[in-house]
């Protein structure tokens, strides 16, 4: 099978739920979990399948920078879909969703880079699969930390939205930010230590800006889990120091490989 058949039917399917969704909380009623939950697993479905035909190389795993968004956007939507049974989060699926679909679509129609094939040894898969799951659930504390940010301001102007009416309250809120960024910094840090481990040479793979930049968001993070542990940073500061180590974590990731595959071809 081709994959832009699956490409296309998880596209439709993210996007439509998220129509669903936007449409309800537009009318401020509460949309139902159970068909979002259906229809977002049948689209995960749709889009594993069609990222493994579109990964899997004959000489190893094929990342380049679509394909990776694509993969960083399923694995953040499949972890949002499993919280969902027991945390108040399916409200991220607004945003998620129409993520998931649009990078499938780029992952489908844009170019490839010139990303080479990664050899699928075992410290090497374990390395790729602790980042993925660490960018994903800062990825999830980065859109919660906008939820947040949208929620206190429209709680203090007094005239909150359809959205936010359907919100757990501020302090549930700021509870599941903080077990996001735990666990995204745990994971993080795996993924740095694995990297140290099993990654030969930084310099002949191109990847000292990506490992500074990595380190430097990790620094942020711990230090704003300490604030939290500490000093009882909350509110504003904690959405602050959030977008800031999301951004440097983005930047390793996404800003050194568009440079690498699109304007320096290496």
């Amino acid at each position: 099978m081709h994959p832009l058949l699956p490409s296309l039917a998880a596209a439709i399917l993210y996007f439509g739920a998220a129509g669903y969704q936007g449409l309800h909380l537009a009318r401020r009623s509460q949309p139902s979990k159970a068909v979002l939950l259906v229809v977002g697993v049948v689209a995960l479905l749709f889009h594993g399948g069609s990222l493994f035909m579109q990964m899997h190389d004959s000489t190893g795993l094929n990342l380049d920078f679509f394909n990776t968004s694509s993969l960083i956007a399923f694995t953040v939507i499949a972890l949002i879909l499993l919280a969902c049974q027991r945390m108040p989060v399916h409200n991220l699926l607004l945003f998620l969703f129409p993520l998931g679909g649009l990078t499938m679509l780029c992952a489908q129609f844009m170019p490839s880079g010139t990303s080479q094939p990664i050899e699928e040894g075992p410290g090497i898969l374990a390395h790729i699969l602790l980042s993925i799951v660490a960018y994903g659930m800062l990825t999830i504390a980065m859109f919660q930390s906008l939820l947040l940010l949208v929620q206190d301001r429209q709680l203090k102007n007094k005239h909150p939205s359809g959205l936010i009416r359907n919100f757990p309250p501020l302090q549930t809120m700021e509870s599941l930010l903080f077990g996001f960024l735990w666990s995204g910094w745990a994971l993080l840090s795996l993924s740095l230590l694995s990297g140290a481990l099993f990654i030969d040479n930084l310099f002949t793979q191109h990847l000292v800006h990506k490992t500074i930049l990595s380190c430097f968001a990790w620094i942020v993070f711990a230090l704003l889990l300490w604030g939290r542990h500490q000093l009882g940073w909350r509110g504003h500061k904690a959405i602050r120091w959030t977008l800031a180590g999301f951004c440097l974590l983005m930047l390793a990731f996404f800003g050194s490989k568009l440079v690498r595959e699109f304007i320096l071809h290496i």
